[in-house]
């Protein structure tokens, strides 16, 4: 099913007013023709079956689609890393459930930003969270942080959430942690050179367990990808 994101405030009861990047991507990319069928969903959980109606200005809406009941949220905070790693880590934290992102400025980052770089960067990786979303068939989309130092990254960890940093010495297999029973469940993925040992320390005050994905040294793009797949086949939805 083709379908289009729009914000819940342009979504009526019977009717949404597409934004002209809505209607560009339904004209001039999938050359739909008015009474053509699409999914609207509204990036809160919110799907609806639609037709679009002549004049491109709108969609008529049917019964809005009941969202399937979510399991424990998986957050993921991740070092920031230089060229393309990190939409490759929005993207398929995305397709694999995550409901936010949060990108930290670690002490071995190669990649700094500035203030500015980094609200450039963020709209780049929140359209990133909203293209995969509609791929892959999620009503909501994640949420994707500006980038923080960890130490904000972790105060914006939401109360009762099972923290877990991922290093490679210490730690006990992901799946072996006690996960259940908590709302949600925030992953520290460190840089390429892992976290330093004052990284570590600021996450252990701040309650957290530490975990392995095993034996083999991983990018730290692969690292993130493997433990948001590893958190949802133990809590989340690809139980």
């Amino acid at each position: 099913m083709r379908r289009i994101h729009l914000p819940p405030e342009r979504i009526g009861a019977a009717r949404a007013e597409l934004t002209a990047e809505a209607r560009h991507y339904l004209r001039d990319v999938l050359r739909l023709s008015p009474g053509d069928e699409v999914e609207l969903f509204d990036g809160r959980g919110g799907a609806w079956p639609a037709r679009l109606e002549p004049g491109w200005e709108a969609l008529s809406l049917g019964e809005r689609r009941a969202a399937a009941a979510a399991g424990p949220a998986v957050h993921l905070l991740f070092a920031l890393a230089k060229g393309e790693k990190v939409d490759l880590v929005v993207q398929k934290a995305t397709e694999l459930g995550a409901a936010r992102v949060a990108p930290f400025a670690a002490e071995r980052s190669v990649v700094r930003l500035e203030p500015e770089k980094g609200v450039e960067r963020t709209v780049r990786w929140r359209r990133i969270a909203e293209e995969a979303a509609r791929q892959c068939g999620r009503a909501d989309v994640p949420e994707v942080a500006a980038p923080a130092p960890l130490e904000a990254a972790l105060a914006a960890v939401p109360p009762g959430f099972r923290l877990v940093v991922l290093h490679g010495e210490g730690g006990a297999p992901l799946a072996a942690l006690p996960l259940e029973g908590a709302p949600g469940l925030a992953l520290v993925v460190g840089p390429e050179g892992g976290l330093t040992a004052e990284e570590l320390r600021t996450c252990d005050a701040a309650g957290a367990l530490r975990a392995t994905l095993g034996p083999r040294t991983l990018r730290a793009e692969t690292a993130a990808i493997v433990a948001v797949a590893l958190a949802q086949a133990a809590v989340g939805d690809l139980r």
